[in-house]
């Protein structure tokens, strides 16, 4: 089993705070989640399902109450291209050449998540992810190949999202700055990107999840999920949680509940604690864990 993500690393929970689909309630619930202890924040330069003006708003307004600063924060987004963005409300114009597309959407996630309302000196993004792959492999090194000019001044790493194994191996082999986050569904319809997770693991790359508890109902209910939760006392969303992040994986998390916020971070210390007491059990628990998402 790879190393336990439960174990502290001295930085941040294995949690980030996921702002797809909050509309209007995103720079409240940006901060909510930061006062509640969440020190990682994902966006996107993608009105169509993200609000990246007002994620930067709640960081702003956060820095400015004394909840965190920006240097205690992991704070990324995402280049989309044309073909997941709603033409009609973008960051760029869909017929600007790519470099443009591309140079105007990294200026536009500069501005919004800058730190300082009145001026954008300093400005940085911690990770920029490349939404999915373009159409053509030679397209997607083209971006890679643009974006790694920002590294690491104005961007700090790169990564790709919604990307199979294939593509992964082949940005990996090909690109200067290598890629250190994939974010992908983690469900059964790509079995758990067992290889991929194995691929990420073997070079240094960190995987990241969505649809940890939506696109797992079965998982959700499965029996390692139930008889941790039970033992340990909490819910089953939380335990299923806890087993993924043993797995080395950071999961978003984009509760809109303030209660769920504090529950979720304060059960997977708790956790973290009963494992260290119940050692022959949490094995037992997580290896039948392993058994339900590895091939």
């Amino acid at each position: 089993m790879e190393s336990s993500s439960l174990e502290p690393d001295g930085v941040r929970p294995g949690f980030i705070y996921g702002t797809a689909w909050k509309k209007d309630r995103t720079k409240g619930l940006v901060k909510e989640a930061l006062g509640a202890g969440f020190r990682a924040v994902d966006t996107a330069a993608q009105p169509r399902h993200y609000q990246e003006d007002l994620v930067g708003e709640g960081l702003r307004e956060a820095y400015a109450a004394g909840i965190v600063k920006r240097e205690d924060l992991h704070i990324q987004t995402k280049y989309t291209s044309p073909a997941g963005q709603d033409l009609h409300n973008m960051p760029y114009q869909p017929t600007d050449p790519l470099e443009t597309q591309i140079r105007t959407s990294v200026a536009s996630s500069l501005k919004n998540l800058r730190p300082n309302e009145d001026s954008e000196v300093g400005s940085y993004i911690d990770c920029l992810l490349l939404h999915s792959p373009l159409q053509t492999i030679q397209q997607t090194l083209q971006v890679w190949q643009i974006l790694e000019a920002y590294v690491p001044d104005k961007i700090r790493y790169l990564g790709i999202s919604n990307v199979s194994l294939p593509i992964l191996q082949v940005i990996q082999r090909e690109a200067k700055v290598k890629p250190s986050v994939v974010q992908n569904r983690f469900y059964p319809a790509t079995k758990y990107d067992a290889p991929l997770r194995a691929f990420c693991c073997e070079h240094g790359i960190k995987y990241q999840s969505f649809w940890t508890l939506t696109g797992n109902p079965k998982l959700l209910s499965s029996d390692p999920v139930s008889i941790l939760g039970k033992a340990v006392g909490l819910s089953n969303s939380i335990a299923l949680y806890a087993l993924v992040m043993d797995l080395g994986i950071v999961v978003l998390n984009g509760t809109t509940s303030a209660q769920h916020m504090g529950e979720d971070l304060a059960g997977i210390k708790v956790t973290r604690e009963w494992a260290k007491e119940h050692v022959d059990l949490w094995g037992r628990i997580t290896d039948e864990f392993g058994s339900l998402i590895e091939p």
